[in-house]
């Protein structure tokens, strides 16, 4: 995999990487940036939350589990001190769907974190990651 970043004023910046899309990142205007798009930092979150999402639905789909609506929030603890590391994440899942299983969801949101997510696998090397979930 190949990233590259460019500076387009300060510290707002343009990334793309394999599949070729362009992202913006920026940063906050007390340091030169323009506040006008995710910063670095929100980006790895929304990365983890995105791959272990995109398994458990899957990994749901292939159980033909009836899921209607799936929705993810994550949130991270960061160090008061540079460099800020991620210290502890909380990532809540809600799923919908009548006769939507415990046993299933359980599994497969541990099939996500110890087996195909490897932003989860990366991150709980670093911090402690909570899971739960809800059925609505």
């Amino acid at each position: 995999m190949k990233a590259e970043v460019r500076m387009v004023k300060g510290l707002s910046f343009v990334a793309k990487s394999d599949s070729n899309h362009w992202l913006a990142i920026d940063g906050p205007p007390q340091f030169g940036g323009a506040a006008a798009a995710s910063r670095p930092m929100e980006l790895l979150l929304i990365g983890l939350a995105g791959c272990t999402g995109m398994d458990v639905v899957s990994i749901l789909t292939k159980k033909r589990a009836p899921l209607e609506a799936f929705r993810l929030e994550a949130e991270a603890t960061r160090a008061p001190e540079h460099p800020k590391v991620f210290t502890e994440i909380k990532l809540t899942f809600f799923f919908r769907g009548e006769g939507l299983k415990d046993k299933d969801v359980d599994e497969a949101i541990t099939l996500s974190r110890q087996k195909y997510c490897a932003a989860s696998v990366m991150f709980s090397k670093a911090c402690n990651i909570g899971y739960e979930y809800k059925i609505e």
